[in-house]
């Protein structure tokens, strides 16, 4: 019998290498998606990722979506609460597994690990220990398509904003960045690969920059040019 797994989830690559990876597991079935949402901005915490964006590829991987939702700036405790009332509403069915994207930081899955045993879940790593610049280009050659809709300027240049990731990416990113962005280089937004049933088809719209990190706007295609204007989260 399989065990039943919530897949944290935040739209990028690193969700989308680990939903695969699980797919291929026989031990396993993902029974939901799970993202955190922002209040007010209406989208992915960190990535700033619009939640419309999510909802299209929950529905083209034809998996439920759980929506856990902070207010922006919250501290982890808020963090934590919101997942811990979010996750209980799984626990009825007995569900106790959340699988994680996580590929080498140890303190982010220790962090990890004391949340979700705290909530009374497991924690699951399905691509942790794999080797970033191979994983990488596994991505790319097995015809995953993501646009990088945030990066950290102190580790690599704004112009990587916006930009897909393909091997030219990769090829052109400094020798000191980690080809999966585990170090949060860059955050992704996955719009096209095999697990979907069709690409959702997006715009790139306005940069924003705050702080050390610039954000690109991305948008579902054909959408009028108003909602460029609206705030993006970080």
């Amino acid at each position: 019998m399989s065990i039943p797994v919530i897949l944290a989830w935040s739209g990028g690559k690193d969700s989308a290498l680990a939903l695969s990876q699980l797919q291929l597991d026989d031990r396993y079935e993902i029974v939901s998606l799970l993202t955190t949402f922002t209040r007010d901005y209406e989208r992915v915490s960190m990535h700033g990722v619009r939640r419309e964006l999510i909802v299209q590829q929950a529905e083209r991987l034809k998996i439920p979506l759980a929506e856990s939702w902070i207010n922006k700036g919250a501290d982890n405790a808020s963090y934590e609460a919101a997942l811990s009332a979010t996750l209980d509403g799984f626990k009825t069915p007995g569900v106790r597994t959340i699988a994680f994207g996580d590929l080498y930081l140890e303190d982010i899955r220790a962090y990890r690990e004391n949340v979700t045993t705290r909530i009374g879940m497991n924690s699951l790593y399905p691509i942790w220990g794999m080797e970033t610049l191979s994983l990488a280009r596994k991505f790319i050659a097995d015809g995953f398509i993501a646009t990088t809709c945030c990066v950290d300027t102190k580790q690599i240049p704004e112009e990587f904003c916006g930009r897909r990731l393909d091997f030219d990416f990769l090829n052109s990113l400094p020798e000191s960045a980690d080809p999966c962005g585990e170090n949060g280089e860059f955050h992704t937004f996955v719009h096209d690969c095999p697990l979907m049933s069709s690409p959702i088809e997006i715009e790139v719209g306005e940069m924003r920059r705050d702080g050390q990190f610039t954000f690109r706007d991305l948008l579902l295609a054909k959408q009028t040019a108003t909602t460029h204007g609206e705030k993006l989260d970080e």
